[in-house]
């Protein structure tokens, strides 16, 4: 006769299995990451640093994955912030560098008329570093939960090793604060193909790369009424060590924009890296 396991048992089996996730995720911190030290422009060093298995032409103008197919890096134009917004080459989604962690400095720069770091993206490179359709990016999908902070769960990419970056912010906030917990309850979202709202631009979340907290903690410009590049103060209430856990393992957030998307956190290694360079080349 068919007996059920306890619940105990179902609840331990559970807890060795994501443990056995844990052993098997080899996280980087990519805020203690080694830089790399030579004379390429810090955007080159940050791109290929956060993806390794890219590599450069021998005249540095292009970067490829296999070998055959080549993107042109192009170069950090002067251009506006509206266009870079439309038009981004792989250099120019680094115009504006990311601001590393929760002082006041680094969450006082998005006051200033459009500076969104990390919404620059460049569709080409998006596609060779992770997935030019819906079929290959579903393909990837996993799902990570947020177990020890709330009983939510998004589905993200296990390419790059996004699920495994993702399971170590987790495990960091283990154990957290009730305004951390707060956060991850009742998450807006990982994996979804879609165009990001008012454009014909592919969101971040069509590659599985980023994840929506809590959407009544966070907010988002477009909700408040406000107009494009005179976005004022947000009232956000992610806590810190919930931004600073995120960056530590390679994703942005989105409520360092001055278009704010308070719930959003993007896999963005080098612009993480890219930011670190900067800062020690100035």
């Amino acid at each position: 006769m068919f007996r059920a396991l306890p619940t105990f048992w179902i609840a331990a089996c559970a807890a060795l299995f994501a443990a056995a996730q844990a052993v098997a995720c080899s996280a980087i911190d990519f805020t203690e990451l080694t830089l790399p030290q030579d004379s390429r422009p810090p955007a080159v060093r940050a791109l290929l640093a956060a993806y390794p298995d890219l590599m450069l032409s021998p005249d540095g103008a292009a970067i490829s994955r296999d070998g055959a197919n080549w993107l042109p890096l192009g170069t950090a134009r002067d251009i506006g912030p509206r266009q870079a917004l439309v038009d981004a080459s792989p250099m120019d989604q680094f115009l504006q560098t990311y601001p590393l962690g929760s002082s006041p400095e680094a969450l006082e720069q998005r006051t200033a008329p459009f500076f969104d770091p990390g919404r620059f993206r460049n569709t080409p490179l998006f596609a060779m570093l992770w997935f030019s359709s819906e079929a290959a990016a579903r393909n990837s999908l996993v799902r990570v939960g947020f177990s020890g902070l709330s009983d939510g769960a998004v589905m993200v990419t296990s390419h790059r090793g996004v699920d495994c970056q993702l399971r170590a912010v987790v495990a960091r906030l283990d154990g957290g604060s009730g305004a951390v917990k707060a956060a991850f309850r009742t998450p807006g979202g990982g994996f979804n193909w879609r165009r990001i709202s008012g454009t014909d631009r592919l969101s971040a979340h069509s590659y599985g790369i980023a994840v929506d907290l809590n959407a009544d903690l966070g907010g988002y410009w477009r909700w408040s009424g406000a107009t494009e590049g005179q976005v004022g103060a947000y009232d956000n209430r992610i806590p810190p060590e919930v931004i600073e856990a995120f960056e530590a393992y390679g994703f942005i957030w989105g409520g360092k924009w001055h278009h704010f998307d308070g719930m959003h956190f993007e896999y963005r290694p080098e612009l993480i890296l890219h930011s670190r360079i900067a800062a020690n080349t100035r």
